[in-house]
Formats: structure tokens, C-alpha cells, sequence
């Protein structure tokens, strides 16, 4: 048994662009290796036009590689028979929760992805039941999804994800339309799915302090790995990050500063409460 829950292996993926009638191929991806470990909380980092939403869609089968393949679970994206397995491993959560509501009452809209497979009602009752708790969306579940923040859809929309019952999760820049407590609301239940329920989750974003709670992060640019390891091996590389045209955690780049000035600091920092200890330590 592999312990790879998503394996990608020179992956490419090229469409073609029309430009005033001339047609030309682009590669939005090229040549991209990539392997996620069952269990774990990877971040894919990158601005726009990197890659990063090209390479989530590969993780759910909702596009195949031009070359390369990508294998999730054991199973083959290019394998039209494999498709609605590999979904059901693998979920997929994008920016916009409003796409992703179909029912007018938030219970309905949990059932409707295990409805959809077939699965018998009793089992789908549990199932909604479970999977609303675990987003801490349970006294909701009469409510109409229209009328909830942003937030609380976006939780919604991972129940409906989870009463799948998937192994892993992508999360596709599921934060970005959403105000900071949204945000937090959001990563908070992220990051218990992962720490809790052990669920493999794979999440595209570009805010770094969501990056900075991850196992590990990779970052594209240009279509390709730019960078790969943990948050405190990627961050303190602050000029190369800010090449890429990414930021670091506000604290990481203030240890950075300091350090350049002189001062002795540790700059594998990547939240307040390491900085303030650093701080404390200096004579």
C-alpha cells in the first residue's frame, strides 16, 4: 500500500489560446511533480497564473493531463471509468460557496452528493447528521443556505463534501471571497478535519498565514515547483519568495528585518506568540 494519496508525475496540461484568430498552445501547467501524503495538510502557494487551480482541478479528475499522469488513491485520472471513484475519495471545495448550494435547506444540500451515489436514506440521514457536526453547523441544518455569511456557507458547502465521505479534500482558494472571520471560521475547521478526522487536505491559497499552519507547502509559479518543504524551511527565504511575487507571514519578514539590521534573532518565525518569545530572549 502506497502511503500517496495524490501522486503526480510530470504532469503537464497546454489549451489552446485564440489570439486574434492565431491560434497557439499554452501550457498552464508543465512538467509538475508532485505527491501528497495520506493524512497530510499540504498548502499550494502561488499568485495567479501560476498553476495552482490548474493543478487542484487535476487532483479530482475535473481536467486530465495533456502528458504525465496523475494517480489518486491508486487510480488512474485518464480512466473515464475511474472518474466518479476518484470523486468520491477525493472532494473538491472552491472560492465561491454560492456555486456550490443547489438545495433551498441546508440538510437537503448535505444529502445531496451521497444521494447522488446512490446511497440508501438511513445511512444518508447519518451522514448529514455527522457531517454538519463536524463543521459545527448542526443547529443549522432547517435553515435556508441563502441566508447564512459567507462563512457558514463555505462550512456548508465542506459538509457536503464530507457526507461523501472522502479520504482527502481540496480546497481550491476557499477563503478568498470571505471576510476575516469567515476566514478563521473556515481554517478552523480545516484544520480540525485534518487534525481530528485525519482527512488528507490539499489547500491552494495565497494568504501566508493560512500556508504557515501547513505540514508542508509547495510553491508554483510559472506553471512549474518552485519550492517545496515546511513552513519554517519556506518562509525565511524571503527574497526568493518575494521573486515569485509572494509575500511571507508579517512576522517572518520582521525577523528577517531585524536579523539584517543586526540583531541576533531566530528567523524560523511564523506566528506572534514565537516572536514575542524571541524577543524576550534578547539581551
Amino acid at each position: 500500500m502506497s502511503d500517496a494519496m495524490i501522486k503526480c508525475a510530470k504532469v503537464s496540461f497546454k489549451y489552446v489560446k485564440d489570439t486574434e484568430g492565431v491560434k497557439q498552445e499554452k501550457y498552464a501547467i508543465k512538467d509538475v511533480d508532485l505527491e501528497v501524503k495520506k493524512g497530510e495538510f499540504l498548502v499550494v502557494l502561488g499568485h495567479n497564473g501560476s498553476g495552482k487551480s490548474t493543478i487542484a482541478k487535476h487532483m479530482n479528475a475535473l481536467v486530465v493531463p495533456s502528458e504525465g499522469t496523475v494517480i489518486v488513491d491508486g487510480l488512474d485520472t485518464s480512466k473515464m471509468e475511474n472518474v466518479w471513484e476518484i470523486r468520491s475519495r477525493a472532494g473538491m471545495v472552491f472560492q465561491n460557496p454560492d456555486n456550490q448550494l443547489v438545495a433551498t435547506i441546508v440538510e437537503e444540500d448535505v444529502a445531496f452528493g451521497p444521494e447522488n451515489l446512490g446511497i440508501e436514506p438511513l445511512e444518508i440521514r447519518k451522514r448529514v447528521d455527522e457531517s454538519l457536526e463536524k463543521v459545527g453547523m448542526s443547529k443549522y441544518k432547517r435553515h435556508a443556505p441563502h441566508l447564512l455569511s459567507g462563512g457558514q456557507k463555505q462550512r456548508i458547502a465542506i459538509a457536503g463534501i464530507l457526507a461523501i465521505q472522502p479520504e482527502c479534500i481540496i480546497f481550491d482558494e476557499p477563503t478568498a471571497m470571505l471576510d476575516p472571520s469567515g476566514r478563521r471560521e473556515v481554517l478552523k475547521t480545516i484544520n480540525e478535519l485534518n487534525k481530528v478526522h485525519g482527512i488528507t487536505i490539499v489547500l491552494i491559497t495565497h494568504y501566508m498565514d493560512e500556508a504557515a499552519q501547513a505540514d508542508r507547502i509547495v510553491v508554483m509559479d510559472g506553471g512549474s515547483v518552485k519550492m517545496e518543504g515546511t513552513p519554517r524551511e519556506i518562509f525565511p527565504q524571503v527574497e526568493r519568495m518575494k521573486k515569485i511575487g509572494l509575500d511571507v507571514p508579517q512576522v517572518t519578514e520582521l525577523a528577517y528585518e531585524l536579523k539584517k539590521a543586526g540583531i541576533d534573532i531566530n528567523e524560523k518565525i511564523l506566528n506572534v506568540d514565537e516572536m514575542v518569545n524571541e524577543l524576550c530572549q534578547l539581551k
